[in-house]
């Protein structure tokens, strides 16, 4: 399971994941604040790029109880296959229009992310990528996630208990409306990367810190997690 990571007494807590990190002092406020996965760009075609030697230095400062996530955009194999044999204990993250077959061929948890024009986008991604370990619903939009937009999170409560798999939220997240997410879609984690930024790439720890304490008074409910 994604974030297994997390300690077995506190299953009914959202977690939380925060993207596009580039810098070491942000990897580090992100970690000591409590975030319980961290996820680096590997898409080139994004401000939030980090290149390999970069990442390695990021990663570093990642404790194993921190699961390390991978972010790509419509990569080839051997893009994927490069940064695997560099950093092997990581999850994936397939943000753009990755097949199932493409996604699967690594035999690695993944995330596959969802671009929401209609809440039962969510119900035909879970159908048509079984083996992902979740589902990452985000803003439809075309610089592929991290614009700080939103989507229909009316519709998507609506529909949330047809939704198996567990469901990571992003798209436009902050601590002002993170909890009225969490009430809404009851998601299994959120994922905040501009919500908590100066500047493309550039996180803000006192926003990251908010961010958090607002997800932990906002998301600590029996009904939040699905039960399996």
């Amino acid at each position: 399971m994604l974030f297994s990571n997390t300690a077995a007494d506190d299953t009914n807590r959202v977690r939380i994941k925060l993207c596009g990190l580039t810098l070491e002092d942000d990897v580090l406020t992100a970690v000591q604040s409590g975030a319980d996965a961290v996820g680096f760009v590997c898409y080139p075609g994004s401000s939030r790029y980090v290149t390999p030697s970069r990442l390695m230095c990021l990663l570093s400062l990642v404790p194993s109880s921190v699961t390390k996530v991978l972010v790509f955009v419509n990569p080839t194999s051997e893009e994927v296959r490069e940064h695997l044999a560099m950093f092997p204990d990581c999850v994936l993250q397939f943000h753009g229009n990755e097949s199932r077959a493409f996604c699967d061929q690594f035999h690695v948890p993944y995330v596959k992310a969802v671009a929401v024009k209609s809440p039962e986008d969510l119900l035909k991604a879970q159908d048509e990528y079984p083996m992902a370990v979740a589902l990452l619903a985000d803003a439809a939009t075309p610089e592929y996630g991290g614009c700080g937009q939103s989507f229909d999170w009316e519709g998507v409560g609506k529909i949330r208990d047809q939704i198996r798999k567990p469901l990571i939220v992003a798209g436009g997240l902050k601590e002002q409306n993170v909890s009225q997410a969490i009430r809404t879609m009851r998601p299994w984690a959120v994922d905040a990367a501009s919500g908590v930024e100066t500047a493309r790439g550039i996180k803000d720890h006192d926003k990251i810190q908010k961010f958090i304490e607002a997800v932990r008074r906002g998301g600590d409910c029996k009904d939040t997690l699905p039960q399996s």
